[in-house]
């Protein structure tokens, strides 16, 4: 069923919805550029960012290269969980910057240390160039952590590609013996590379992320020409293997995501393999909500509320 949009986002959609039918009009091809400045001009409604009490940049060090994080922590003389926090984008966009007061919102509501990275992103780093640092953070963490308050509870957090990440990272590491995560928060994921869900098609346009757009997010991160190739199977979290090995998971999901769907079959596949699932769908809410925040101030403010609800139970 199309979901029908809150009232408040209205205005701001209708100038979304016409800058795309002008772009299209005009025959202006998607772009990595283009996207990731699209995305970044949301930027502007992002306008709550809490002081935390120490906040600083690191790296992890690689041999030829480094992946650089940044830590937020809320009270540095408590031993805190730690929560590694995998941001948006379509695997082509967002950035530790861009999602700096999404960060903060998270420590701040979650009391968490939390560990945002800056992970390689596609065309320029195509699949899995992105997932093999966000395995190395999960591996390593404790190494940026180094002179820091910290205990041993590690939780993960991620919307969209990077809910996607999140559950990728939880189908690859359910039989490891060293890495161990408590929890997980899925904010509006992407779980199934396929685009079979039905809300595709229900939300797939209008809505702020379309379906057109989602399907060349893919191609380019994949590298592929179409969405049938075995490798879009064989990457999909929807399609692998469950077990009761997976973190308890909270899912937070929209009425008008094209997504929406997808969160749902992921809640049913932890629960039919008896993990313990909390989930909340704001029926009137597109994807990437959460970066409209001085829009829809109100559901924002519940979603971290009930992200540190679970987090701290």
């Amino acid at each position: 069923m199309r979901g029908i949009i809150s009232p408040k986002l209205e205005p701001f959609l209708l100038q979304v919805n016409k800058a795309i039918a002008d772009a299209q009009e005009q025959g202006v091809a998607f772009s990595a550029e283009l996207v990731r400045t699209g995305l970044n001009n949301l930027s502007g409604l992002l306008d709550i960012k809490p002081d935390i009490a120490l906040v600083c940049d690191k790296a992890l060090m690689l041999e030829n290269r480094e992946i650089p994080v940044r830590i937020y922590h809320p009270s540095p003389t408590e031993k805190l969980p730690v929560l590694l926090h995998f941001h948006g984008g379509g695997h082509m966009c967002g950035s530790v910057e861009l999602y700096d007061p999404i960060s903060r919102q998270l420590a701040q509501h979650s009391h968490c240390i939390v560990i945002c990275v800056d992970y390689r992103l596609a065309p320029e780093h195509p699949y899995p160039a992105g997932i093999d640092d966000c395995q190395h953070l999960l591996t390593h963490y404790k190494e940026v952590l180094n002179g820091l308050n910290y205990n041993d509870k590690l939780y993960i957090a991620g919307d969209s590609a990077g809910g996607a990440i999140c559950t990728t990272l939880v189908m690859n590491n359910q039989k490891s013996n060293t890495i161990k995560i408590d929890k997980q928060v899925l904010i509006y994921p992407s779980v199934d590379y396929t685009m079979s869900a039905a809300s595709l098609e229900e939300n797939g346009k209008g809505y702020l992320l379309e379906k057109s757009k989602i399907s060349w997010y893919f191609e380019q991160y994949f590298k592929v020409d179409n969405l049938n190739h075995p490798l879009i199977k064989k990457a999909s979290p929807l399609l692998g293997n469950f077990s009761s090995n997976m973190p308890e998971t909270f899912v937070i999901t929209g009425g008008c995501d094209p997504l929406r769907d997808e969160g749902l079959a992921y809640i049913r596949a932890l629960k039919n393999v008896n993990v313990a699932v909390d989930h909340h769908h704001f029926a009137d809410m597109p994807h990437a909500f959460m970066l409209l925040q001085s829009l829809v101030a109100d559901e924002c403010e519940k979603s971290y509320q009930l992200i540190g609800q679970f987090l701290k139970s």
